[in-house]
């Protein structure tokens, strides 16, 4: 920390009680008192020094009763800074040596503002060294943070001498700066250490070392910062906005501030001095909770303080999209529901999080039902609007707005990439889609949870959205089983929801046996299972014929038809699939063997159903109907005889 020493004396002041008394051989001539502390100095020092000072002095009239023993007596109670600032000024008047530092710095000058210590009446007066030392301090960063921390307790005299904003706008260039530097540093640490320089090779990695370091500390200011004040943080951060700073350094040093100050958001959390407004009182203004607000210790903030402070770190929220961390505004929602914020606060977050719920986790999307009237345990209304947010996005493609058709062309765009992984190059859309999916599981067993507002949450996701529908599939499930007292038809409106074709044979096989289901669904599900049997049978039968037939075309991997002139480049492998057609099926493709276990199991199941069927009443002659609406029954016969003839 900068330090400048003003004065040649010894010390010559000594605290008695309440009382300063200056250990000369001159008995003193004149009393300040400054709230509760006396100080008894002499006339001269200080009317060399202080233009009002020199006025009371001048102007002073002793009382009528001869009272104060005929000695002046002043009252300074409204100086900036207290009784410490005007300990330092009366110090300087008689050339003591003191020490000036970033603490004590913005008092001292806003105390000789006060006492008018110009140098019209002495050269180099205090204002003049003050200013002095205030450019050295406001050239260091952590000095510049103390000097504008103890602007708090000074304040309106710091803001009309403009302390306060040069103090800021000193912060805001140095941060920007550094702001600006990181692209570069990241851009350099990625460089080969061992790279030329204007063709010589340095073999010098102490740069590559400092880049790597600066590249690992760009949120390097956020702590510093977040000792300040809300007000004092607020300017900072738009003065750092004027000048250009990229939004996530700002959103991550809001997110930080937001963190430290608010209770919920992070265990350790500290209000201390947070709140402080700038009306504060200036008699306090050297004491250490204005000074140090990090050794302050204060009182739990009440309710409607963090509500203030809460609704202040959403507005100063940059508006750009992902700046801010989902799970961070997921529980500023919390925050904002549980200390009831303002109905615009609580738009502005549910807005943000719609915007970015791709990036949201089911843990944080579970928002506690708060409200006045709580129906469920978790406020489904909030994700409901937070879900209608992100369909009524307008970044095309990237959010609610992938079309149908580009769903279909390759499933590239929302399911699993054509020779991608299950978990790459997901779009946005099926990411919520799987989210939603969960936390309708999640949410399914309240048994407060009315039949509409769950199809209403589950509705609003497109059904293209979902590469397969084993996720709502559970769900559905799910609140079925904790709502066994719904009638057939509102199981039947439940189950609409449901896209058969897209569950996969684990869930079909559970569907099959599902009693919770309606009879249409089982019979959907199994409609579609031996439609793909069927189609699969197809297949592997037409790759088989080809296989078999010497000069027609051949069939190639996958199915595909190879023309006659290119079978001799795959001579040697056609050759062994033609040998053995059982034993080495195409790739993807499932052998007879497996055909046939699965037309087994599938026949099984339908035996299995029509005893129960029969078993529940159901004439017989609906069941019968069932094999020649679907096409079951002689093909599948026939499909079998073929497999036995091969």
């Amino acid at each position: 920390m900068a330090t400048m020493k003003l004065g040649s004396k010894p010390e010559i002041f000594v605290l008695e009680d309440l009382t300063w008394r200056c250990t000369t051989e001159l008995e003193s001539d004149v009393v300040v008192e400054v709230g509760e502390m006396s100080f008894y100095l002499h006339k001269f020092p200080l009317l060399s020094r202080s233009g009002v000072l020199q006025r009371m002095i001048s102007e002073y009239q002793p009382p009528a009763d001869g009272g104060g023993g005929g000695m002046c007596t002043l009252q300074l109670d409204d100086i900036p800074g207290g009784a410490k600032a005007f300990e330092l000024a009366a110090k300087f008047c008689y050339d003591v040596k003191i020490e000036l530092n970033a603490l004590n710095v913005v008092c001292l000058r806003c105390a000789a503002e006060y006492l008018r210590m110009t140098d019209d009446y002495a050269e180099g007066n205090l204002i003049t060294q003050a200013e002095s030392f205030l450019a050295d301090v406001l050239a260091n960063w952590k000095d510049s943070i103390k000097a504008l921390e103890t602007c708090e307790g000074v304040l309106p005299t710091a803001e009309d001498l403009h302390l306060v904003s040069r103090c800021i706008t000193a912060l805001a260039s140095r941060a920007c700066a550094s702001d600006a530097a990181a692209p570069l540093v990241r851009n350099a640490s990625v460089v080969d250490k061992d790279a030329l320089w204007n063709g010589i090779r340095s073999g010098d990695t102490a740069s590559a070392e400092a880049a790597a370091a600066a590249a690992s500390g760009m949120d390097w200011w956020y702590e510093d910062v977040s000792f300040l004040s809300l007000p004092m943080f607020k300017r900072l951060i738009q003065a750092m906005e004027a000048k250009g700073m990229r939004a996530e350094s700002i959103a991550g040093a809001i997110m930080f501030y937001a963190g430290r100050f608010l209770p919920g958001l992070k265990r350790d959390t500290s209000f201390s001095n947070a709140l402080a407004s700038y009306g504060a009182d200036s008699g306090g203004g050297m004491s250490s909770r204005n000074i140090t607000p990090r050794a302050a210790s204060v009182s739990a903030p009440s309710e409607g303080d963090q509500r203030y402070f809460l609704e202040e770190i959403v507005a100063l929220l940059p508006t750009k999209k992902g700046v801010a961390s989902t799970k961070f505004l997921l529980g500023m929602l919390r925050k904002a529901m549980l200390l009831h914020a303002s109905p615009l606060c609580r738009e502005n977050l549910e807005r943000r999080i719609g915007a970015q719920l791709e990036d949201a986790s089911l843990d944080d999307l579970l928002v506690p039902n708060l409200g006045y009237h709580v129906e469920t345990l978790y406020d489904i209304d909030c994700v409901q609007r937070i879900l209608d947010y992100f369909m009524s996005s307008t970044d095309g493609i990237g959010t609610g707005y992938t079309s149908p058709a580009l769903a279909e062309e390759g499933g590239g765009s929302l399911g699993i990439p054509q020779g991608g992984t299950p978990s790459s190059s997901l779009s946005p859309i099926t990411m919520v889609a799987r989210l939603m999916d969960g936390f309708l599981a999640e949410v399914a067993p309240d048994t407060n949870l009315k039949l509409p507002k769950f199809q209403a949450l589950a509705a609003v996701v497109p059904d293209y959205a979902r590469p397969v529908d084993d996720g709502i599939y559970r769900a559905t499930d799910i609140y079925l089983k904790s709502h066994p007292w719904l009638s057939e038809s509102e199981r039947e409106q439940l189950c609409r929801l449901l896209n058969c074709q897209k569950l996969s044979l684990e869930a079909c096989t559970h569907a099959a046996q599902n009693e919770r289901l309606p009879l249409r669904v089982v019979v959907q599900v199994l409609f579609f299972e031996q439609l793909r049997l069927r189609t699969s049978i197809t297949g592997w039968f037409f790759v088989s014929d080809n296989a078999a037939g010497g000069d027609g075309a051949r069939p190639h991997s996958g199915g595909a038809i190879v023309p006659k002139g290119a079978a001799a480049i795959a001579g040697s492998a056609q050759a062994e699939a033609d040998s053995d057609v059982e034993g080495d099926a195409p790739e993807g493709k499932e052998t007879i063997t497996d055909v046939k276990v699965r037309v087994s199991e599938l026949e099984k199941e339908c035996k299995s159903m029509k005893q129960e069927i029969r078993r529940l009443g159901t004439p017989r002659r609906s069941w019968s109907l069932l094999p020649k609406k679907c096409g079951f029954g002689a093909k599948v016969q026939q499909a079998q005889t073929a497999m036995s003839g091969k």
